[in-house]
């Protein structure tokens, strides 16, 4: 994500980022979100050790500077991006999100481990099993059937189709999230 054109405060209006500034140094005086605070602001509880990794991982996405915690700058790019953010940089985001080892290639394992926890995270049933969205994926989009998935044979490959498109905008959907927070925000600025 880094300093990707359409992640910064700039794109939110001064009234939101003052709302979104109040929210997060309400949960989190410190300034910066741990990975504890971080589910908990999300509502994230009892989680199996799988979906916990993932949540890890997203967490690990979303600190930027890699100093263990996020801070207000990216916790708002974080939702810039999830809110407002174009397809190239999406797309960017979620390689980089499956991407669990750092590798630069995403395998078949690391795939089906992050479907499988967004999954139980969400707990919304799915018409294809994780197991089966990883084998159409490896299918259509492993072009030179190496077992892995590099960032270009990612992108190209998602972009061209568009139920894979489909399916990874919704398996990845944070808007329940977004929503959350913003019902939240709207309800602190309604009189008691």
């Amino acid at each position: 994500m880094g300093n990707a054109p359409g992640t910064s405060v700039e794109e939110l209006s001064a009234c939101e980022s003052h709302q979104w500034y109040r929210k997060f140094m309400t949960e989190c005086p410190s300034g910066q979100l741990t990975f504890y605070e971080f589910k908990k602001f999300f509502g994230l509880k009892n989680l199996s050790e799988k979906s916990n990794e993932y949540v890890m991982t997203m967490f690990q996405t979303f600190d930027m500077n890699d100093d263990g915690c996020i801070d207000f700058m990216e916790y708002v790019a974080a939702l810039s991006l999830i809110l407002k953010g174009g397809v190239q940089q999406k797309l960017r985001w979620y390689f980089k999100l499956y991407d669990v080892d750092g590798s630069g290639c995403i395998d078949r394992e690391e795939l089906l481990l992050i479907v499988k926890a967004i999954r139980a995270i969400n707990g919304v049933e799915q018409e294809v099993s994780a197991e089966e969205f990883t084998n159409m994926v490896f299918e259509k989009i492993d072009l030179n059937a190496d077992g892995v998935l590099t960032m270009d044979e990612f992108m190209e490959g998602i972009q061209a189709d568009e139920y894979l498109s489909t399916m990874l905008t919704q398996s990845l959907d944070l808007t329940h999230i977004v929503k959350k927070i913003y019902s939240e925000i709207h309800c602190e600025q309604e009189p008691h």
